[in-house]
């Protein structure tokens, strides 16, 4: 036991000043003392019984024996020894797994995962589905759930093999386009000089574009080693793999949140608007909008929360979360990254505030037209009343 012991420390005390000699000295030219240093490292870690066998004196190392011809060789010594403290005496140690992680330049290889890119566009308010399916059925991806606001493309053979996410759905290399009934458009794996001609195939069966598209960016990350189903991250999430019902769920938050911004923005532009009138009224004490005017705010209010509530499902859970718990914590996850609760719920209180100014305003009109009338239905009296003395007096004039 104490024989242990000693040689326990002994061990520790010379792995100390290898690892000293291994960071402070300089790399020379020669490739022969890197592998009679890893011989020698190879040989501290290795034992037989319980007992260690120190270090000859022949075999003592100075400073210029110990170099590295790579800083990835560095890199790798420096990790097995760090390991010791950790191993039985009676096990070798191994340094298979530790460059499994390690890139040529002698950093950690964590990012190294297939990157699939996701675009989202909102450019209108409605798109013929069944006309675009006629028209792209080769690349009609066969529906998996009830859903009928949207539809799955595939272009498998339009995409760059050497792009990003080449291993992209259990290695193929397809590109993805998810198209909502209400105009948003959500691209997978397609890089950025070919999303006009995908948006085109779109555009013709649009209606309703608007003046200027809307558009967000996204990344998925396929990692099958990851311990659990997924893992979020900054503007990226990361999955053991990504398949169609993924691409589904994925597009469908990613489809409502760029929608919502849209109308987030319309419902800003009113809130403007009725700020300018209400600071007019303030200065001027007048209220000069037409009742026209005010009918249009009330209509596109309107229409603004119904295709929200509406069009956009956004209460509405999809079927694949339904059924598999995966997906619908991808769903979940999605809904509260993008917010998509919080930000609805400031969308609905702009819109209680321009309909409380359209109230103000409608009783307004309402009150200006009261009073026209009234005046109107005076004048009225008030040449009823003349026409009748006129009569008297003519015919008091006859009588005499």
């Amino acid at each position: 036991m104490w024989q242990r012991t000693l040689d326990t420390t002994h061990l520790t005390l010379r792995t100390t000043l290898l690892l000293r000699s291994f960071l402070f000295s300089p790399p020379p030219s020669s490739s022969y003392y890197s592998s009679f240093t890893f011989r020698t490292i190879t040989t501290l870690s290795q034992s037989h019984s319980h007992s260690f066998l120190p270090l000859s004196p022949t075999t003592k190392l100075t400073q210029q024996h110990v170099s590295f011809t790579t800083p990835h060789f560095r890199s790798s010594i420096i990790r097995c020894v760090s390991s010791f403290s950790t191993l039985d005496w009676n096990d070798a140690v191994s340094c298979s797994e530790v460059d499994a992680d390690v890139t040529h330049d002698g950093t950690l290889d964590q990012d190294a995962k297939p990157s699939i890119p996701v675009r989202a566009f909102f450019f209108s308010t409605s798109v013929d589905l069944k006309s675009l399916v006629e028209q792209n059925k080769p690349n009609f991806v066969t529906p998996s759930s009830r859903m009928t606001n949207y539809v799955v493309l595939k272009f498998g053979n339009l995409c760059d093999s050497k792009g990003p996410g080449t291993s992209f759905s259990n290695g193929t290399n397809g590109c993805y386009m998810v198209v909502f009934q209400y105009g948003s458009i959500v691209l997978f794996n397609v890089s950025e000089h070919e999303v006009d001609g995908y948006l085109k195939i779109v555009r013709e069966h649009a209606s309703g574009l608007l003046p200027e598209m809307r558009k967000d960016e996204y990344e998925v990350r396929e990692k099958p080693a990851l311990s659990t189903w997924m893992q979020g991250g900054l503007d990226y999430i990361m999955l053991q793999y990504l398949d169609v019902d993924g691409i589904r769920t994925i597009g469908s938050v990613l489809g409502q949140s760029i929608a919502l911004d849209y109308y987030g923005r319309q419902v800003d532009g009113m809130v403007a608007e009725f700020t300018d009138i209400n600071r007019e009224m303030e200065a001027t004490g007048k209220f000069k909008m037409q009742r026209k005017k005010l009918f249009q705010l009330v209509g596109k209010a309107n229409s603004n929360l119904a295709d929200v509530i509406l069009k956009l499902g956004l209460f509405e859970r999809s079927d694949i979360a339904w059924k598999d718990a995966k997906y619908g914590q991808i769903w979940e996850y999605l809904r509260d990254e993008f917010e998509l609760t919080q930000r609805f719920a400031s969308l609905d209180f702009k819109l209680k505030f321009v309909e409380h100014n359209i109230r103000f305003l409608q009783e307004i009109l309402q009150n200006r037209k009261s009073d026209f009338l009234e005046w109107l239905i005076i004048a009225l009296i008030g040449a009823e009343i003349l026409l009748s003395l006129y009569d008297i007096v003519q015919r008091s004039a006859m009588n005499l």
